[in-house]
Protein backbone atom coordinates (compact mmCIF):
# COMPACT_ATOMS: atom_id res chain seq x y z
CA UNK A 1 0.00 0.00 0.00
CA UNK A 2 2.88 2.37 0.81
CA UNK A 3 4.45 1.72 -2.60
CA UNK A 4 1.14 2.46 -4.31
CA UNK A 5 0.88 5.83 -2.50
CA UNK A 6 4.46 6.61 -3.49
CA UNK A 7 3.77 5.81 -7.15
CA UNK A 8 0.56 7.84 -7.06
CA UNK A 9 2.45 10.83 -5.67
CA UNK A 10 5.13 10.54 -8.39
CA UNK A 11 2.47 10.44 -11.11
CA UNK A 12 0.61 13.40 -9.63
CA UNK A 13 3.85 15.42 -9.41
CA UNK A 14 4.73 14.57 -13.03
CA UNK A 15 1.26 15.60 -14.17
CA UNK A 16 1.52 18.90 -12.30
CA UNK A 17 4.96 19.52 -13.81
CA UNK A 18 3.64 18.90 -17.32
CA UNK A 19 0.51 20.99 -16.68
CA UNK A 20 2.47 23.99 -15.37
CA UNK A 21 5.44 23.84 -17.77
CA UNK A 22 9.09 23.35 -16.90
CA UNK A 23 12.68 23.88 -17.98
CA UNK A 24 15.09 21.05 -18.72
CA UNK A 25 18.65 20.66 -19.94
CA UNK A 26 18.99 19.43 -23.50
CA UNK A 27 22.29 17.72 -24.27
CA UNK A 28 23.56 17.48 -27.83
CA UNK A 29 26.63 15.32 -28.40
CA UNK A 30 28.57 14.78 -31.60
CA UNK A 31 30.96 11.91 -32.01
CA UNK A 32 33.70 11.46 -34.56
CA UNK A 33 35.92 8.56 -35.50
CA UNK A 34 39.66 9.05 -35.35
CA UNK A 35 42.13 7.49 -37.78
CA UNK A 36 42.35 4.34 -35.65
CA UNK A 37 38.60 3.80 -36.03
CA UNK A 38 37.83 4.66 -32.42
CA UNK A 39 34.78 6.75 -31.75
CA UNK A 40 35.16 9.70 -29.35
CA UNK A 41 33.15 12.68 -28.22
CA UNK A 42 34.09 15.72 -30.30
CA UNK A 43 31.41 18.25 -29.31
CA UNK A 44 29.02 18.55 -26.42
CA UNK A 45 26.46 21.32 -26.05
CA UNK A 46 24.12 21.75 -23.09
CA UNK A 47 21.26 24.19 -23.44
CA UNK A 48 18.14 25.00 -21.48
CA UNK A 49 14.87 24.07 -23.14
CA UNK A 50 11.51 25.34 -21.96
CA UNK A 51 8.50 23.05 -22.19
CA UNK A 52 5.28 25.07 -22.22
CA UNK A 53 2.26 24.01 -20.14
CA UNK A 54 0.40 21.13 -21.78
CA UNK A 55 -3.36 21.63 -22.28
CA UNK A 56 -4.13 17.89 -22.11
CA UNK A 57 -2.30 17.60 -18.79
CA UNK A 58 -4.19 20.62 -17.46
CA UNK A 59 -7.53 19.09 -18.48
CA UNK A 60 -6.63 15.73 -16.95
CA UNK A 61 -5.49 17.30 -13.71
CA UNK A 62 -8.60 19.48 -13.43
CA UNK A 63 -10.92 16.55 -14.06
CA UNK A 64 -9.03 14.49 -11.46
CA UNK A 65 -9.03 17.37 -8.98
CA UNK A 66 -12.78 18.02 -9.33
CA UNK A 67 -13.61 14.34 -8.88
CA UNK A 68 -11.35 13.61 -5.90
CA UNK A 69 -10.77 16.89 -4.11
CA UNK A 70 -14.06 17.10 -2.24
CA UNK A 71 -13.77 13.54 -0.93
CA UNK A 72 -10.20 14.07 0.19
CA UNK A 73 -10.84 17.47 1.72
CA UNK A 74 -13.78 16.20 3.75
CA UNK A 75 -11.62 13.43 5.23
CA UNK A 76 -8.76 15.75 6.25
CA UNK A 77 -8.30 17.09 9.77
CA UNK A 78 -7.83 20.81 10.42
CA UNK A 79 -4.10 20.28 10.86
CA UNK A 80 -3.84 18.43 7.54
CA UNK A 81 -5.81 21.18 5.78
CA UNK A 82 -3.48 23.84 7.18
CA UNK A 83 -0.43 21.79 6.11
CA UNK A 84 -1.85 21.36 2.59
CA UNK A 85 -2.63 25.08 2.36
CA UNK A 86 0.93 25.97 3.41
CA UNK A 87 2.37 23.52 0.88
CA UNK A 88 0.29 25.06 -1.93
CA UNK A 89 1.28 28.59 -0.92
CA UNK A 90 4.94 27.57 -0.97
CA UNK A 91 4.54 26.04 -4.46
CA UNK A 92 2.90 29.21 -5.75
CA UNK A 93 5.65 31.36 -4.27
CA UNK A 94 8.34 29.19 -5.89
CA UNK A 95 6.62 29.43 -9.29
CA UNK A 96 6.30 33.23 -8.92
CA UNK A 97 9.97 33.64 -7.99
CA UNK A 98 11.15 31.52 -10.97
CA UNK A 99 9.23 33.67 -13.46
Amino acid sequence: MKNLKSQEKKIKNALIKKATGYDADEIMEEYSVNEDGIQHLSKRRVSKKHFAPDISAIKLFLSYWNEHSLNELEKMSDEELIEERNKLIKLLEEKTIKK
